[in-house]
């Protein structure tokens, strides 16, 4: 996958973000559980998610725009399972630095914005999908549960650009394509194919700037992947989301 570097003015780096914990009276019995640092146990609740450390990401940048594709039917499994959550949640680290890049892209392209698909996701979610694929060649693209998706952690964003009146910038593939189409290591083959137009791939590259410019770390089989942080840390420092 080809790197790309993008700097912008000392000012812009600086930017001023208040973290936001939210608050929720909503409670259910069969929600999915979350682990705190300390081994505790809470319920995978809005309210539970700000004294562990998960930001709203809307609460940073309003503009950043949120379609969670688990929350809805709009998915490979045909189900939403995310039963009323619409907020995209991630660890601060990981919120502040998408708001950053979304600062970026809009120095770039005012006209333009981030809109995030999934971020925050229950284990018991990646294990349905783990389960959904099992047995077909299309499970590669699925993180194994037993290890946990960094999604699991709140560190990784499923990520793409839209116009301000909503239309998405075209990527080649919708986000949670399984193919080598999807794959950013074989956009230059696609490109000389003819499979992937240079609009397609200009975009990509678009994206990748912003979010590499903001410290996210890209994945060669999925263009709409980013995490904050490496794997290896995130798993020895943080707890799963169950």
């Amino acid at each position: 996958m080809v790197s790309f570097r993008f700097h912008l003015f000392p000012a812009l780096l600086a930017l001023s973000l208040v973290p936001f914990f939210p608050h929720s009276d909503a409670k259910a019995e069969n929600e999915p559980r979350a682990l705190s640092a300390a081994g505790e146990v809470f319920p995978f609740s809005e309210a539970t998610l700000g004294p562990l450390g998960f930001v709203d990401v809307q609460a940073l940048d309003p503009d950043i725009r949120v379609e969670l594709k688990y929350a809805s039917e709009d998915n490979f499994m045909r189900e939403a399972v995310y039963g009323g959550l619409k907020k995209a949640y991630l660890r601060e680290e990981a919120a502040v630095k998408l708001a950053r890049a979304n600062k970026y892209l809009k120095v770039m392209r005012p006209e333009l914005t981030l809109l995030v698909a999934d971020a925050l996701r229950p284990r018991r979610v990646s294990q349905m999908m783990w389960t959904r694929l099992s047995g077909s060649p299309m499970q590669r693209y699925v993180a194994d549960p037993g290890r946990g998706s960094i999604h699991n952690y709140g560190f990784a964003v499923d990520v793409t650009i839209t116009r301000t009146d909503g239309e998405r910038l075209d990527m080649g593939t919708p986000i949670d394509y399984f193919g080598e189409l999807a794959e950013p290591r074989f956009e230059e083959r696609f490109l000389k194919e003819g499979r992937l137009t240079e609009e397609q791939v200009a975009n990509r590259r678009l994206l990748r700037k912003v979010m590499y410019a903001a410290g996210f770390q890209g994945i060669p089989i999925e263009w709409w992947h980013f995490e904050a942080l490496d794997k290896k840390l995130i798993r020895r420092t943080y707890q799963m989301v169950e």
